[in-house]
Formats: structure tokens, sequence, C-alpha cells
């Protein structure tokens, strides 16, 4: 179990609209009533509910309103566009988004004791390395949203060496409008009949939502600083997580495809092998905050017409995936065996 000391309130969460900030306001919202704000853009009006507030990040004064309003102790950074096409259509709208917004809120905080746990992503690097990035290694971004955030994790840290940098794979959770994230796009694909066309060449090391928001509340509430990865302990293609939504969701099989990234077509450009060892946020941390995803074993695909087995005790259903898939199947065990220690 993670040391889950609480961190300085009240905590301001920006980037809900995604997979990421969505899970983690969630959490924080339910662990510290009444002490958490989660931002969205302006414009995103579908996102709305208790504790969240429309805030561009890339207005300095809008942003520095809200912490005159609040005087928060601690902020979440989730904050980012990772559409890839529209990043590399729009290199500017992505520096303003994902550099821009950083560099207001670090003006705002940069003179106060603040902590700061912000998020970036396994794709600053390309993959021609074949995987197995430490953060020894220098990044080489192939995208402009992955130039973007090694921008911004370059702001971060000359501005707030104090700050932590979490580089997180793809986090695997709900999204709040059903069609963003990794599960949601590809299942709302299955469900409306039409076929997803995934990579056998692009590799992740995904990690469920619980287990980041346990990972990013237990930072918040230490001094650990510096760049470290956090990506679960499993490797996965895009194609083979694809598999699993198939099989698990009990969609049709046949709409799953499969291609080299290479064949895909020059825009975007596509990262190879870019799964990252974690071994030094374990060490520092005392434990492996993250679980494999998915948690059982059996549910790794073992070759590419993996997805069309269907044995007769797992059928397939929407219910069994928000089970297993959305949600660690093994973290619930441990809280209830742990109830009140979290």
């Amino acid at each position: 179990m993670l040391d889950c000391s609480s961190p300085p309130l009240p905590l301001l969460i920006t980037g809900v609209a995604g997979v990421a900030g969505y899970n983690a306001l969630g959490y924080f919202a339910a662990r510290y009533p009444g002490q958490v704000i989660g931002i969205r853009q302006r414009d995103n009006w579908p996102l709305s509910g208790d504790g969240v507030v429309a805030c561009n990040a890339e207005d300095a004064d809008e942003l520095a309103r809200l912490f005159d309003e609040h005087q928060f102790r601690s902020v979440l950074n989730c904050a980012g566009n990772c559409a890839l096409k529209s990043c590399e259509l729009d290199p500017a709208m992505a520096s303003k988004i994902n550099v821009s917004g950083v560099d207001n809120l670090l003006s705002v905080i940069a003179s106060t004791d603040t902590r700061l746990v912000h998020l970036s992503i396994d794709l600053v690097f390309s993959g021609k390395a074949q995987g197995g990035y430490t953060e020894q290694h220098t990044p080489d971004p192939v995208t402009v949203y992955g130039c973007t955030m090694v921008e911004a994790e370059q702001r971060v840290a000359r501005a707030i060496p104090s700050a932590c940098i979490l580089r997180i794979s793809l986090p695997m959770g709900v999204s709040f409008n059903g069609h963003a994230g990794a599960i949601d796009w590809i299942g709302s694909r299955f469900k409306k009949d039409k076929p997803a066309t995934l990579y056998y060449d692009e590799v992740r090391t995904p990690a469920y939502s619980d287990c980041l928001n346990e990972l990013f509340n237990a930072v918040l509430g230490n001094s650990l600083a510096g760049v470290f990865h956090a990506g679960g302990p499993r490797q996965l293609s895009l194609f083979e997580i694809a598999q699993v939504i198939n099989r698990v969701g009990g969609y049709d099989p046949a709409l799953l495809m499969g291609c080299a990234r290479f064949d895909a077509g020059p825009i975007p450009p596509r990262a190879g092998n870019v799964s990252m060892v974690s071994d030094a946020l374990i060490d520092s941390l005392g434990t492996a905050p993250l679980d494999p995803w998915p948690h059982d074993d059996l549910l790794v695909p073992t070759h590419r017409e993996w997805h069309y087995e269907r044995p007769p005790s797992q059928p397939g259903s929407a219910k069994w995936l928000a089970e297993v898939l959305y949600r660690n199947p093994g973290r619930r065990a441990v809280r209830a065996d742990h109830a009140g220690t979290l």
C-alpha cells in the first residue's frame, strides 16, 4: 500500500476533460470533500458538476483570479491537448495549450510553496530505442504534441525544481464524454459496429486510473522532486490493447483491424515502442504503485487472432469490461482487506 498522507489542501486539478484528470477529480473530491477544484476549458460546457470550474489556463489573469479566490496549496497539472493530428496541423494551438498554460501556472505559484505534480507522457520518446526507456534517455519526440510536452517539462523543471514530473502512459479509465481515452474511443467504435484500426508496433505501458490516483495522492503528499517514469509493468501494443477491449467487451472480433504504423499515413507521425521502465519511482516510493493492465494474465493476448477466442465462461459484456478494465480488480480486493487504511 502507498503512504497516502494528505496533500496540502486545497488542491487544484487542471485538465479534467482528459482521462487522467477526470478520474483524479472524482477520486480526490471524494477523499477531500470541499477541498478540491478541477478546471476545464470554458468552451467545454458539457463537463460540469460540483467542483468543476470553467477556466482557461492560457488566460493568465483568469488563472490568477482563481488562485486568489481559493488559495491552492497543491496542484495536479493534468492539462494538455493530446490530439495528435490536431497538434500536427496547428502547432501554435498545441504550444498555446501545452506550454503557455504551464507558463501561466508557474507564474502564479513560483513565489509560493505550492506543491506541484506535473503530468507528462511517454510520447516524449520516439520509440527508436525499442522501449525500455528510463529517465536517463534523452527525449526525442516525433510529434508536435511530444515536442510541446518536452518543452513543458523543461519549463517546470527550471521554474520549480521541487516539483515532481510524472511521465505516464495510457491512463485506463472512464472518460467524461464516453469516447475519449483508449478504452472509450476503441469501445465507441465497436459499439457502433464500426471498425477500429490499431497498430502492431506502437507499444505502451498503460496503467489503471485508480492506481494512478493513489500514486498522485502519495506524490502530492511527499517531497519527491524531478522526473519519474510512471508506466505500468505490462507492455502492450495498441493492437493488443484493442484486442483486450474487444474480447472483454463482447464486441464483434471482425471489427478490429491491425497494421504497422508506417502503413497508416504520414500525419500524424507515430511513435514506436515507447514502453517505460519505472524502477526509479518504485525505488523512491519503496513500493510498486502501478499494477499491470489488464490485471488478469489470462486477459493478455497471445496472438493476433486471440480476440476471436470466446470461452463459454467469458462471453464478454459491458459489465465485465467495467469491472476489470476500467477498475483494477486487484486493488478492490486490497481495499476490502485494508478498510480505512488508505
